[in-house]
């Protein structure tokens, strides 16, 4: 009897899943295998705060940093940048 009420309580219990597809490509395999196995979903627009572009540009600058590809200022030799 246990084992039933559990299974009442999973098929009850709303679960909430969030993908992250990052192409259109990931986009439209999520909705076909969602309404092949006729599963209810919907989706949501999210405005972005960051340009793509701009993002990927701040994701290689860290990489180059941490691989060394940088080139160190002091605070006195950055003060001497706008002189």
């Amino acid at each position: 009897m246990q084992g039933i009420l559990n299974n009442l309580e999973i098929m009850q219990t709303e679960n909430i899943f969030i993908a992250h597809p990052t192409n259109t490509d990931q986009i439209n395999a999520l909705i076909a295998v969602l309404k092949a196995l006729k599963i209810k979903f919907e989706v949501a627009k999210c405005e972005k705060p960051y340009d793509l572009d701009f993002v990927n540009m701040v994701l290689e600058a860290e990489k180059e940093i941490k691989q060394g590809k940088c080139l160190k200022v002091s605070s006195k030799g950055f003060d001497n940048l706008w002189k």
